[in-house]
């Protein structure tokens, strides 16, 4: 019986209190918010030519597994619309990491990039 012997999962929650548990709602509703974006860009044919990235995009449980999925999605665009084009779609995804990243994952300028 565990009248008084807590575990540690509920222990710690208890001393992050409310203000975690909505910082995890965030969080997921921003992961929810990307992946649907992610893959609305990749769209249905781009779905039937790859498959992996799609399923990889539907399953990725943070914002983190997100981000290192971008390169993925960026080939497959490329392959169906042209590098250039796949390079200003994936932009317009990755600024909607802003603020959920740590520090060390932030986008670097490219001295490629398109003007």
């Amino acid at each position: 019986m565990r009248w008084f012997k807590p575990n540690l999962r509920s222990s710690l929650y208890g001393l992050l209190g409310p203000a975690f548990a909505s910082s995890q709602s965030t969080d997921k509703a921003k992961t929810d918010e990307i992946r649907e974006r992610m893959l609305d860009l990749l769209g249905a044919n781009g779905a039937v030519f790859f498959p992996r990235t799609a399923q990889h995009l539907q399953h990725a449980p943070d914002v983190d597994h997100l981000w290192h999925l971008r390169p993925n999605l960026m080939a497959a665009l490329a392959a169906i619309y042209g590098e250039e084009a796949a390079s200003l779609q994936v932009a317009t995804v990755t600024g909607m990491f802003d603020g959920f990243l740590p520090r060390g994952l932030k986008p670097r300028p490219s001295p490629l990039a398109f003007r």
